[in-house]
């Protein structure tokens, strides 16, 4: 068992882009164990392997492709994870999506792959079980995502499954996405700008079909602790599992609204009037396929948060799957526009292109708001740009994908859009990656979450909210015994930097679904990755300091690639402008208050550095490129 056999596959794939030199490695067992898999493995591998001053969309960055040891085992073990260098945010971006892609990855016998180089021309790379090659893209470059999959489907095997670019990511778009199941239903690994790094390397998709089995340490276990988890989405709380097999992640958007943190108007308040042509009863009542419940779940997934959307009126026709909340939020209630069928459609663009949509959209609200305080002008956009414009939605979304006119600028980012026109401070920005749909004047622990976040501004990597505004605890359980007030900030820090080490290893290394993970307690968690690997792991606390060591390895990839404590700051908007109005009305950040106590909690000094005790006692030696 010296290749860790048990729930990981015990190998990894090297491909050299460059040389077409490609090599299957048996995985390091304390690198396995260490780092567990997906997140862990990408940050430990970029670590070692990656100077962190590279340049993201240089030959010498790495495009790592990951799974979790969890990763193809019910109930929901499908998450895969991208990790690369950013060319949004220039620190660690990893970006991780469901669906069917890194299930199948494991079924042809591998637990990662490690992508270096640049090909000369555009590859994709097909692995069918342990055949792997790399073949000619020309024919597919250029495409949407839904033709290139449709494409590739009749080339390898019409049942395996796809990640794939864009035109967008091929045009080097630094808010580019990995779409997996263009066609078959749209799942995307959408932040960082990871899409844009496959693009310049000249590497179209990567297409997997497998037939083997992943063996598991101890299966009477191991299916005993399968029931117990399952019995949370049999008997599911109306928080999360019930609701998303119901109305999936849209139905948040309501409910944001009736908070005031649904960021409207390029995040000047959090209440948007329109809220209801774009909410979940909405869609469900006109868009929603009649008759469908989840349009496709996910690999072994009971739930099925995803929807399956038809839209039949005059230039906004169309089907496919989505939209999800961030989506429609970002289109939607950041750019005012509350013509469900143009949010819609300008999500369908997103996916076909290959864009992130929360990037998408906070940057057409940052350049609505530019034009609206004439820092923008008709010349500069060949038309007046407002709140609210759908038919202008659609009309950036697509410039941006294609880099064309205004839309070059558009695709660098708001952060830089707005750098370039004199007012950054209108990017909804946390280190150039645009901010997720919840106010943080009106979720405070989840404002800190944005401001610390190694990715930038994101949710996934620590969902402080779910205690802050749920009335059931998630995530750790961390409100079980006791009531969490939004608004407060004590305790926040301390609670932030427990989601986020939690996080680390839970979420982001086993390849489990986030919303199983958040109904289930930890101690089954851990009960269900001891049994499927056979290793002794030490416990929550020794789990728990393993999302730390994570966590401040990307910390120090971040620190050595330029950014720094500057960087952990919210726009002055969150700061300085009290919520204008709604419930959340008078609240800003106490940014000022909040960042100091979470370095200390941290280890780390005024400066955010992690300080030599720290890393003592994680065991990372800086000295020896933070090997462990």
């Amino acid at each position: 068992m010296s290749n860790q056999a048990f729930g990981w596959t015990g190998k990894h794939i090297r491909v050299n882009l460059s040389n077409s030199k490609i090599q299957v490695v048996e995985n390091d067992p304390a690198i396995m164990t260490s780092f567990i898999g997906a997140r862990g493995l990408g940050i430990k591998y970029m670590t070692d392997e990656v100077d962190p001053r590279t340049d993201a969309l240089e030959p010498n960055n790495k495009f790592i492709v990951a799974t979790g040891p969890l990763t193809c085992m019910p109930p929901g073990g499908n998450r895969t994870y991208f990790v690369t260098k950013s060319p949004l945010t220039g620190g660690i971006a990893n970006a991780g999506v469901g669906g069917y892609f890194g299930a199948e990855l494991k079924f042809c016998g591998f637990d990662f792959i490690i992508f270096e180089g640049k090909a000369e021309n555009p590859v994709y790379l097909w692995i069918k079980n342990k055949r792997i090659t790399l073949r000619k893209a020309d024919h597919i470059w250029g495409k949407g995502t839904e033709d290139s999959e449709e494409i590739l489907l009749k080339e390898t095997d019409p049942m395996a499954y796809i990640a794939a670019i864009g035109p967008a990511g091929e045009n080097l778009v630094r808010l580019a996405n990995v779409i997996t199941g263009g066609v078959t239903g749209a799942r995307a690994a959408g932040r960082g700008g990871v899409g844009a790094v496959m693009g310049s390397k000249n590497l179209k998709a990567i297409v997997v079909r497998g037939h083997s089995g992943v063996k598991i340490a101890d299966l009477e276990v191991f299916n005993k602790n399968i029931t117990k988890t399952w019995k949370y989405w049999q008997n599911p709380t109306p928080s999360c599992a019930s609701g998303l097999g119901e109305t999936g992640t849209i139905g948040v958007l309501s409910f944001t609204n009736d908070l005031g943190i649904l960021p409207t108007r390029n995040f000047k308040t959090g209440v948007f009037e329109g809220a209801h042509k774009i909410s979940g009863e909405t869609f469900a009542e006109k868009y929603s396929v009649k008759g469908a419940r989840p349009s496709k779940a996910c690999f072994a997934c009971p739930a099925g948060c995803a929807r399956l959307s038809l839209v039949e009126e005059p230039g906004y026709e169309g089907k496919g799957e989505g939209p999800e909340y961030e989506s429609v939020a970002s289109l939607g209630s950041v750019t005012c526009v509350d013509n469900f069928p143009a949010v819609i459609k300008a999500g369908r663009i997103c996916n076909d292109m290959g864009m992130d949509t929360i990037s998408t959209g906070v940057t057409v609200g940052c350049a609505m708001e530019l034009f609206e305080i004439g820092a923008l002008t008709t010349q500069d956009i060949g038309y007046d740009l407002k709140f609210g414009d759908a038919d202008a939605l659609i009309d950036l979304v697509e410039k941006m994908a294609a880099r064309e006119g205004f839309g070059w600028i558009l695709g660098e980012g708001s952060y830089r859009l707005g750098e370039r026109y004199g007012h950054p401070e209108l990017s909804m920005t946390v280190k150039k990656q645009e901010l997720p749909n919840y106010d943080p004047r009106g979720v405070k622990g989840q404002g800190l979450a944005f401001v610390t976040n190694n990715r930038g501004a994101d949710h996934c990597r620590a969902e402080v909210n779910c205690s802050e505004i749920f009335e059931t605890t998630m995530l750790g359980y961390w409100s079980k015994d006791k009531d969490v007030d939004r608004f407060a900030i004590e305790g926040k820090a301390e609670m932030t930097i427990h989601y986020q080490n939690y996080c680390a290893w839970a979420y982001d290394s086993l390849g489990f679904c986030y919303f199983l993970l958040m109904e289930t307690p930890e101690q089954e968690i851990i009960d269900l990755l001891q049994s499927a690997t056979g290793i002794d792991f030490g416990g929550l606390d020794a789990l728990n300091k393993l999302g730390e060591t994570i966590f401040t390895m990307e910390r120090l990839f971040n620190l050595k690639a330029g950014l720094s404590a500057k960087d952990d700051t919210l726009p002055k908007r969150f700061l300085k402008e009290p919520m204008p109005d709604g419930p959340c009305k008078g609240q800003v950040f106490e940014q000022d208050q909040l960042l100091p106590d979470y370095y200390k909690m941290r280890g780390w000094d005024e400066k955010g550095v992690p300080m030599a005790a720290k890393l003592e006692e994680l065991g990372i030696h800086p000295s020896r490129g933070n090997n462990i």
